[in-house]
């Protein structure tokens, strides 16, 4: 397969590394987009990628909450522009509150939903004539709490990202507080037990290929059992407390951690959902130079 510019862009925008570092990693890995991602971070030109770096359609992320069930979703639409239109405000808080009066737990049965003789798809498509643009529904999730736990709901810059939270003893200014935390900080996990041993062994060996790379390099070389036994181990712990939602510092006092905080008032985090918009959508972009030289014959 061959490297192209769009490609060498992508990893870039995953990576924040040098374009040529990232050509050379395409075609060391065959341009396996997550095999080239590892490669770098092996060679300790980049870090592990942010989720917020791969967001590309437009839209919003919305929620709804019914007592004890609560319904998270996105709806893109094809411009940022008609993502603040009235009508698509309008059919994303009418989505919501479909969804949430009915047993959808995912999006497929959520477009299925019958509403008045139609589903929901066919609806969405004919408001989508309305408004002028293509709009889909995407990423549906029903979360459902206990009658003791607390729902913690927040939607940053209208929508762009949401995120809704549960904790056991904990009202809801606090979980509030939670989920906008979380909406900030995008953590991976709650805590380190939520981590597989096999995503550790993963992250372990990342770590032990880049640190043995930088030895290789380095003036007076350390011995391999100080980089195994020392250097993995202290970088290992660090980058779980970067991905732990309960060991990062809070966004509201940074000079605590969040399990601190929590300690204040014994509560603790079940789980959080945290949706942004675009996350995994690779947006096209058109090169519109291009295309009229294209169709001009001048690229010949």
């Amino acid at each position: 397969m061959t490297v192209t510019p769009q490609l060498v862009k992508e990893l870039r925008d995953r990576t924040m590394a040098g374009m040529m570092d990232c050509k050379k990693a395409l075609e060391a890995c065959d341009c396996d987009m997550e095999k080239a991602i590892v490669w770098l971070r092996e060679k300790g030109i980049a870090k592990a990628e942010k989720k917020a770096a791969r967001v590309a359609a437009e839209g919003l992320c919305s929620y709804e909450i019914n007592g004890n069930e609560c319904v998270v979703f996105e709806l893109n639409s094809e411009t940022d522009f008609v993502a603040k239109n009235e009508k698509f405000l309008n059919l994303l808080a009418k989505v919501g509150q479909i969804i949430i009066a009915s047993n959808a737990t995912d999006t497929e049965s959520a477009l299925a939903i019958d509403v008045n003789g139609k589903n929901l798809a066919t609806v969405i498509l004919e408001e989508s004539a309305v408004i002028g643009e293509k709009i889909s529904l995407r990423r549906v999730q029903r979360i459902v709490k206990e009658d003791s736990q607390t729902f913690g709901a927040y939607k940053h810059m209208g929508g762009k990202i949401v995120v809704v939270t549960i904790l056991d003893n904990a009202d809801e200014v606090v979980a509030k507080d939670i989920a906008m935390h979380v909406a900030a900080n995008q953590p991976t996990y709650v805590c380190q037990d939520d981590i597989s041993a096999e995503t550790l062994a993963n992250e372990k060996q990342i770590i032990l290929t880049e640190a043995l790379n930088e030895n290789a390099k380095a003036a007076k070389p350390k011995p391999e059992n100080i980089i195994e036994n020392n250097i993995v181990p202290g970088r290992l712990a660090k980058y779980l407390k970067e991905i732990c939602l309960v060991d990062q510092p809070f966004v509201k006092n940074p000079d605590e951690t969040v399990s601190v905080y929590l300690s204040h008032t014994k509560s603790t985090v079940k789980s959080f959902t945290r949706l942004a918009v675009g996350e995994g959508i690779e947006k096209e972009v058109v090169d519109f130079a291009a295309e009229v030289a294209a169709q001009a014959g001048l690229n010949k």
